[in-house]
């Protein structure tokens, strides 16, 4: 059987990108922490908008999909799911919700775990909140379309036993003071996924999982930058990863490092997505005028009117394009293209 051991997160001796992507995510943080009082309607948006992203991209990584429309019925208004693939998504949505409105009070434990996975598959024919009765396989198809093991999780009958001993490691190291705690949980994510404990929905739970360590340790991004989406975005990147930590996993050999460095990258740009949202001026509050200049002027790529309202979703059309047309005739910013394809740069 697997043991874990998280004692060489102790020992100081991490990569220099992987200590420099921790410092940036702590300094991003501090910018959120300050922000919120000023700006609590924009965080309250975001998270609508995140809440949506999250669903959608957490389920299409898994080939779970429906239509744009559909997705937005589905968790805004609470439609009742049409077909298989939106009993997923619906039971996705409510176990969100509850990640989202009790991790304070939810914890890494048996019962915990149990109680998420029942939830996440509570639309499904498949009955959740227990551990996979049968052995399972991970597979993979190469470019001639030839199938092939890719990794072989425990088995069955030693899921339980296994799934204790990885609880009981993650709540040990957690109590370790010299431990980082941001480390720590792509490392028990990645135990996760190789134990692979359940019968179905394994990786949809490893983000559930994902975000509520990350809430309970005070990194609340994903609650408004969708760190699913960010997965599902560049997941050929996380499935490479994946499959090189868990090389040797079974001889607890594997290295943690690659799916580390991929975890924490995700939420680092989830942090800069964040800090985009908001263009302060000085050490004053920025007007919303002020934060459309401030958000075009310091963008490296043409951006559309269309993308500075996504970007700052509590600002109008209107208050945008009276920001930009006043920006355009004072000569800072040029438009490049035309009509619906219209963008803005910084006038060099």
């Amino acid at each position: 059987m697997r043991y874990f051991d998280y004692s060489f997160l102790e020992n100081g001796m991490l990569p220099a990108g992987l200590v420099n992507i921790v410092s940036a995510i702590a300094e991003l943080r501090e910018r959120e922490n300050e922000r919120r009082e000023n700006y609590a309607n924009v965080f309250t948006r975001l998270e609508s908008i995140a809440k949506v992203q999250s669903v959608k991209g957490s389920n299409e990584i898994e080939g779970i999909v429906t239509g744009e429309q559909r997705i937005h019925e589905i968790v805004n208004q609470n439609s009742a799911p049409l077909n298989k693939d939106e009993d997923e998504i619906a039971g996705y949505r409510d176990a969100l919700a509850l990640v989202h409105g009790n991790f304070d009070t939810l914890d890494i434990r048996e019962r915990d775990i149990l109680r998420l996975h029942e939830i996440m598959l509570s639309h499904s024919p498949v009955n959740g909140g227990r551990y996979k009765q049968d052995d399972n396989i991970i597979m993979e198809i190469d470019a001639s379309g030839e199938r092939r093991v890719r990794f072989s999780p425990v088995p069955a009958d030693e899921t339980a036993e296994t799934m204790e001993q990885l609880i009981l490691a993650y709540t040990d190291a957690r109590s370790i003071c010299n431990v980082n705690q941001l480390l720590l949980i792509p490392c028990f994510v990645l135990d996760f996924l190789c134990i692979h404990p359940f019968a179905d929905g394994n990786g949809r739970m490893s983000r559930l999982l994902s975000l509520l360590l990350l809430y309970k340790n005070g990194f609340d991004a994903g609650k408004y930058i969708s760190f699913e989406e960010q997965i599902n975005k560049t997941k050929a990147g996380y499935y490479e990863a994946l499959k090189r930590s868990s090389e040797h996993w079974h001889d607890s050999k594997n290295s943690y490092f690659p799916f580390i460095e991929n975890f924490i990258a995700a939420l680092l740009y989830c942090y800069k997505e964040l800090d985009k949202r908001f263009a302060v001026v000085g050490a004053k509050k920025a007007t919303k005028r002020e934060r459309v200049e401030s958000t075009v002027l310091n963008s490296l790529l043409p951006i559309s009117k269309r993308e500075i309202c996504y970007i700052l979703p509590d600002v109008s059309p209107t208050t945008a394009e009276a920001a930009l047309a006043d920006m355009v005739k004072n000569g800072r910013i040029e438009k490049v293209g035309s009509s619906r394809s219209t963008k803005y740069i910084k006038k060099l």
